[in-house]
């Protein structure tokens, strides 16, 4: 099923909790809404339900347009966060409520609900109640329960917030696999950028109601188009330095107070009008070598494969990822080299890039 979104917008009164937003979603793709908490990405995806009724604007559905359609009507199958299962029935009937709303008959039924249960994985729980199941048992069987209904069209509203660190990580496997397989149209909301990331063929990057980017994770990754879009996906997140623009002895450098970095000729053109810019690099991208901008170890936070130095320059604070086997302290003098190729460069006051 393709989706298109044309224009749309929900208001309540005067509080905008979507603002024109216009997209357009290929069958079979796999789709994130990402964003922080409040910024409209739900509210798009219960529009699309038909469980909140747009203010203005379009939702298409192959080519028609389903604003008016009843949510039973759009042949959806939805995953909510709190996994909204049925306390008294057991996991098939869980599963096969779909089903029975839309009286098949019950020789299918039993076959269907029990097809979605094994590759589910608890085709062996089919006689257990919601409360004896762990928390991605229970996400299963609620995943069930919307592929049962064979839809055109799966949404998924933050499903995997409810559950430990590993077990995300499972399931997100578990369920881009599942929609790979079955080449169902899916939109994903969550404010987890790692999942938005690494699930979706394109995401689509919201904030304050307003979309702000739509393209495929290494796009947004290397060439965020605002600076809210480069704060927000990567983790640890860009280093943001407020810089002056200099023009010395022929040359370009970018310069704030203890740092100095020459510009690639890739970024003069577009940055050298400018007299101040706000300058963005990953801490991946910032090196520990023998020369470069001076500075002392502030604080050490190891992650394991890598160590989170934050590295104070004069009154700045840079954040660079280092080798642990380095066994870099609280206090000790370090030097910084910028990979240059991997700066990004944003209009302080429209804050959208300088580069794309």
């Amino acid at each position: 099923m393709k989706v298109a979104l044309d224009n749309l917008t929900k208001k309540w009164g005067t509080v905008v909790g979507a603002d024109s937003i216009t997209l357009n979603i290929n069958d079979g793709e796999f789709i994130a809404f990402l964003g922080p908490s409040g910024c409209g990405k739900t509210t798009t995806l219960l529009m699309v339900a038909g469980i909140y009724k747009p203010t203005a604007g379009y939702i298409r559905f192959d080519d028609y347009m389903v604003n008016h359609m009843a949510p039973k009507d759009r042949n959806i199958g939805m995953v909510f966060q709190s996994y909204a299962l049925y306390p008294h029935m057991d996991v098939f009937k869980n599963i096969s409520y779909p089903l029975k709303l839309k009286k098949i008959p019950a020789k299918e039924l039993k076959e269907r609900t029990r097809k979605i249960a094994d590759m589910m994985g608890i085709g062996h729980l089919l006689d257990r109640k919601p409360a004896q199941l762990s928390g991605g048992q229970q996400q299963r069987v609620a995943l069930g329960r919307a592929l049962v209904k064979e839809p055109g069209l799966l949404l998924f509203d933050e499903p995997l917030s409810n559950l430990d660190a590993r077990l995300r990580l499972s399931m997100r496997s578990e369920i881009k696999r599942l929609q790979l397989e079955l080449g169902i149209t899916s939109i994903y909301v969550t404010h987890d950028q790692v999942e938005a990331m690494t699930m979706a063929d394109r995401v689509a990057v919201i904030q304050s109601g307003r979309l702000q980017a739509f393209a495929p994770p290494d796009e947004l990754y290397d060439r965020p188009q605002t600076l809210f879009i480069a704060g927000f996906v990567g983790n640890p997140p860009m280093n943001f330095i407020t810089v002056d623009i200099l023009h010395e002895n022929g040359l370009f450098s970018a310069r704030a107070p203890g740092l100095t970095m020459p510009l690639s000729a890739g970024h003069t053109d577009k940055v050298a009008e400018k007299g101040r810019v706000i300058m963005g690099i990953r801490p991946e991208d910032i090196t520990i070598a023998n020369e470069g901008a001076a500075g002392e170890v502030y604080i050490v936070e190891p992650l394991g494969r890598d160590d989170l130095i934050d590295v104070k320059i004069g009154d700045l604070h840079v954040h660079v990822l280092a080798d642990p086997e380095m066994s870099l302290k609280m206090g000790d003098t370090v030097n910084l080299q910028f990979n240059a190729n991997k700066v990004q460069f944003f209009d302080p006051e429209t804050e959208r890039s300088l580069l794309w």
